[in-house]
């Protein structure tokens, strides 16, 4: 087999590289596969630098060669034009690498391989499947009027009749498409996975790095946020839980964030809820450094914005927490990680719009806290929930190519 592996992310991106490279080197190790193209969309700076793939293994069997968009363009005629030029360069490169097939990660790179199918007829798989145009909507980035949320849609319907194979990121999801007549076939869920090994817990690192934070011993609780603000994340609301938490453990409090946002702007949303830079940490840290921080903290927050399409996500944030052996404060449907930290004890879930939900969450996380070696059994549910044998699994059941009726 010969894959043309469509990433809708950067080379760059963090969710490249948390979620595609084990991907390929899940596909590389098949013994039936012979050559994988990865096809990266670099936007902005991204788009005209210079690119190395360099994904910590050996890649014997994969190249790389990027899209890239067109710079200085507004938003939404850049992207418009990225899917009328995209699918010809997408053409171009799988005749010339002579592809069997195409993976997309993500409904948006799904949608570029559809528009490939329908000129070509070369089928096509989507991973990392979702709602997504649902998302963008439900979150305010898109209005129901908005191009991109038209096509969008029109084209998850597409990938939804016309992919070989679908992999959506959770349960919930797998069962909704089902209802919507997608042969069950077809459908194998596959949370987003993490590597449990790398990110597992390190004494060692959690020394390293709390000595020089100036962490006040074993005392000090350390709570940690990996990720944005706004968007699908919760932003004022956010703060207001880290000055809740604050409130809750007292004085050894102290918060990580890691961040892409600007430090500035972070710092000044802290103060402005009475967190000082002596008890928050933040800075933008390379993904192989995250685990270290992990290790570093005790628990961690997921302040996921709660909407309809929720549910049918898989964030890659939660399972490098369970990693790491850390409990979650997340919000209500989420995924089927919402479930999962109630029924198995991963966490603690919270309401903003409900009273007195923060303050119960955090006394349910005290009482998680509490229980000797609760790392270890946390660890565990990232062995059972993320595990990458999801995705080798769903390779086995939908490739190679067979019938999309």
């Amino acid at each position: 087999m010969r894959i043309l592996f469509l990433s809708y992310w950067g080379l760059n991106d963090g969710l490249t590289t948390s979620t595609v490279f084990p991907h390929l080197r899940l596909l590389q190790e098949r013994p039936d596969v012979e050559a994988i193209r990865l096809v990266t969309i670099e936007r902005g700076a991204e788009a005209q630098a210079a690119l190395t793939f360099a994904p910590g293994y050996a890649t014997p069997k994969i190249s790389f060669e990027p899209l890239r968009s067109k710079p200085g363009r507004n938003v939404i005629l850049n992207k418009m034009e990225d899917f009328t030029r995209f699918p010809k360069e997408l053409i171009r490169q799988a005749a010339e690498f002579r592809a069997d097939f195409i993976i997309g990660r993500g409904a948006p790179a799904g949608a570029l391989a559809y528009l490939v199918w329908q000129k070509t007829k070369l089928p096509f798989y989507v991973e990392s499947f979702e709602p997504h145009a649902d998302y963008m909507r439900e979150s305010g980035v898109w209005k129901a009027y908005d191009p991109r949320y038209l096509f969008q849609r029109h084209w998850e319907t597409r990938q939804k009749q016309l992919a070989q194979g679908l992999m959506p990121v959770a349960e919930n999801y797998r069962r909704q498409l089902i209802t919507e007549g997608v042969p069950a076939r077809r459908i194998v869920t596959v949370p987003c996975s993490v590597d449990a090994t790398a990110f597992a817990f390190d004494a060692a690192a959690r020394q390293r790095v709390r000595q020089r934070l100036g962490y006040p011993g074993p005392e000090a609780m350390v709570g940690i946020y990996v990720g944005k603000f706004g968007d699908i994340y919760y932003d004022e609301e956010a703060f207001a839980l880290f000055r809740a938490a604050a409130d809750h453990f007292g004085p050894g409090f102290r918060l990580i964030v890691l961040t892409p946002q600007p430090e500035a702007e972070v710092r000044r949303k802290l103060a402005a809820v009475g967190l000082s830079a002596e008890q928050a940490f933040v800075t933008k840290a390379p993904h192989a450094e995250v685990a270290d921080y992990l290790s570093a903290a005790d628990f961690a927050f997921a302040p996921i914005r709660p909407a309809p399409c929720r549910l049918f996500c898989s964030a890659i944030k939660i399972g490098e927490y369970w990693a790491s052996g850390l409990p979650v404060l997340v919000t209500p449907g989420v995924g089927d990680d919402s479930a999962i930290i109630e029924a198995e004890e991963g966490g603690a879930v919270f309401d903003v719009t409900r009273p007195g939900s923060v303050a119960a969450a955090l006394a349910r996380l005290s009482i998680l806290l509490a229980v000797p070696d609760y790392r270890t059994r946390i660890h565990e549910l990232a062995l059972r929930h993320r595990s990458s044998a999801r995705a080798r699994e769903a390779y086995a059941a939908l490739l190679p190519v067979g019938s999309a009726a």
